[in-house]
């Protein structure tokens, strides 16, 4: 994909790091292992059907056999890309032959359609656009009229676009792009002729990014009709509404379907800043500034410890988070979607609080959401105190989490490293090796319990090192064995066949939530700490369409203290390391571990602190 002329940085392609960090290769390999055991026959079963060649395969359960049957193949088709950039041999191979047999499966279905359409959820009467059409005319009965086509449709344009960039598939990148544009040709004909009321009651529907989607197809095309259709996607009432920072702006709208419409608008700006369209030069500054408010109101007034956030996939209002507490909190796909915007944030203004923001996120939202020891993933993570994870089941789910959960899994090497075209930004401390500019790096790395981390350079090159936000003094450095001394949010460094060592500032924190006063989390450095709760019954309900969640709380979030303002002030003088945990001192001795080894049971991650008495 071109480098984008409105970034300061971009993030350095998958192919190029190797991950060292034996929890990251697990979650890898259990990804993959997910991704191959998925029959692809069945995942086209419903693009066939709707084309109209005979198949003898039938469609997976669970949301693939609904009116948004589809939305899975897009997110696979993604998670493909990204995988084969990061797997070897023969399980690279398999990779690829699944991305080619899919692939040419899709060509089939859209040339015998021939409209340029690619379409696989259920059925309606009225044909295979009738979803559109019925929300072109405000029929949204999810169960027999429409449910959210732009957003399947925004899933599948984005899987082939991520195909289209994927420096490991050369020979199918211009089959991608042939059916991503082919597609493009067909979103454009049908949105751009839209007039004010229809674009209102289509716009009211959740459309996923269609609007980044489609800015990137511009990119990668330069076709202006691209870019004219992505506009027809920007709201621009709420991006204003934004920019007024209205207080409690963001109450009762659905997060996951807001997120990527800022997505959207900054994808505007770093593609189309500067240029000229349609004979004018576009300013897209004021959708940078409306991205940046979005993340600032979403991260100080929504957002709970892991960096997570929402309730029943709602926002609330501002700063009403403690109260929110339930078994449907911090939807995943929130998340994946949030450190999307916080990257790109970051690659267009270089302010490492997107970093931060990426770290904390990554650490304490994303890898909680797998379950290490079968690679299923979480729809919610609730934040209320006794309850426990819930994990998909491989082949009668699919949710929308369980796509983006593909996708998170198959780039874990995202967010590493950035460059300027010149430097190598290191942005999230992780063991593992890359090769850039002729130089090999290798960063050896075991935080939080071991907090000394080395960066070894063979060959010649400039780093920007990222001193994370929670290091709450310089951590110490030695460069080849002589102290220096580092400030600020970066440190930059020239090496030449030389090794620097750092040593973090390791320490217990804690943080509260702003409408609880006696609320309190802890985090060792940058990982978030939850005390085990014990396993107990752990029987599930569900809620919405077929998620699964847990069906009850069990035992008391309430800790007592003669002096809770002190553990507040001084928690490290309350939880007394024991390995890789914590005891918490006190009438109630819980053990804590980093919030993403709790899979197995029920947990907390706030305590209410209470004073003895």
């Amino acid at each position: 994909m071109k480098l984008m002329e409105n970034l300061r940085f971009s993030p350095l392609p998958l192919g190029r790091i190797r991950i060292e960090d034996k929890t990251l290769q697990n979650a890898f390999e259990k990804e993959v292992t997910f991704l191959l055991s998925l029959e692809a026959e069945r995942l086209l079963a419903g693009f066939y059907q709707n084309a109209g060649i005979p198949m003898p395969f039938s469609r997976y359960g669970g949301w693939e056999s609904t009116l948004i049957g589809g939305h899975t193949l897009g997110h696979y088709l993604s998670a493909l890309s990204y995988a084969v950039l990061s797997a070897e041999g023969e399980v690279q191979a398999a990779l690829l032959g699944r991305m080619r047999f899919i692939l040419l499966g899709l060509e089939a279905a859209q040339n015998a359609i021939g409209t340029g359409l690619i379409w696989g959820a259920m059925p309606l009467a009225g044909g295979i656009e009738a979803q559109f059409d019925n929300v072109e005319q405000g029929k949204t009965d999810l169960t027999c009229e429409a449910w959210v086509p732009w957003y399947t449709l925004h899933k599948l344009l984005s899987g082939l676009i991520d195909c289209a960039a994927c420096t490991a598939a050369e020979e199918l990148r211009p089959l991608a792009l042939h059916l991503a544009t082919r597609l493009g040709d067909w979103i454009a004909a049908r949105v751009l002729p839209w007039d004010e009321d229809t674009r209102e009651r289509v716009l009211s529907v959740e459309y996923g990014g269609m609007n980044d989607a489609l800015y990137l197809l511009f990119d990668l095309t330069g076709e202006e009709r691209y870019a004219a259709a992505a506009h027809v996607f920007d709201e621009e009432a709420l991006f204003e509404g934004i920019l007024e920072h209205r207080k409690d702006f963001l109450d009762g709208k659905h997060a996951n379907t807001t997120i990527p419409k800022f997505l959207g608008a900054l994808r505007r700006y770093l593609v189309l800043n500067g240029k000229q369209i349609g004979g004018k030069i576009v300013d897209a500054t004021r959708y940078l500034h409306a991205a940046e408010a979005f993340f600032e109101t979403v991260t100080k007034y929504h957002t709970y410890a892991t960096g997570a956030n929402s309730e029943w996939e709602h926002f609330g209002r501002d700063g009403i988070l403690d109260s929110e507490r339930t078994a449907c909190n911090a939807e995943t796909c929130n998340v994946y979607n949030m450190r999307k915007l916080a990257c790109g944030l970051f690659c267009a203004t270089g302010r490492r609080m997107y970093l931060d923001y990426d770290e904390n996120a990554f650490t304490n939202a994303i890898l909680a959401s797998q379950n290490p020891e079968t690679g299923m993933t979480t729809y919610f993570q609730p934040m209320a105190s006794g309850y426990f994870k819930v994990f998909s089941h491989p082949y009668d789910n699919f949710w929308c989490c369980t796509g983006s959960g593909m996708e998170n899994f198959s780039k874990l090497a995202q967010g590493i490293f950035y460059t300027d075209g010149t430097r190598l930004v290191v942005a999230r401390w992780t063991a593992c090796m890359l090769n850039f500019h002729g130089a090999t790096v290798h960063i050896a790395c075991a935080l939080p319990f071991d907090p000394e981390v080395s960066v070894e350079v063979r060959g010649e090159l400039t780093l920007l090192l990222r001193i994370p936000d929670w290091c709450t003094f310089p951590p110490e450095m030695t460069f080849d064995g002589k102290k220096i001394a580092a400030e600020g949010d970066f440190y930059e460094v020239h090496m030449r066949d030389s090794r620097l060592v750092m040593r973090f500032p390791i320490k217990i924190t804690a943080e509260g939530l702003p409408d609880g006063a006696d609320v309190v989390a802890f985090k060792y450095g940058g990982t978030l700490l939850a005390a085990d709760l014990g396993a107990g019954a752990l029987e599930e309900t569900t809620t919405g369409v077929g998620v699964r969640i847990p069906k009850e709380k069990i035992g008391s979030e309430e800790v007592e203290f003669p002096d809770p303002e002190d553990v507040r002030a001084h928690p490290e003088r309350y939880l007394a390391r024991e390995g890789e945990g914590f005891r918490l001192k006190g009438e109630r001795p819980l053990i804590f571990l980093p919030y993403a080894r709790c899979y197995r049971g029920r947990y907390a991650i706030y305590l209410r602190i209470k004073k003895n008495g």
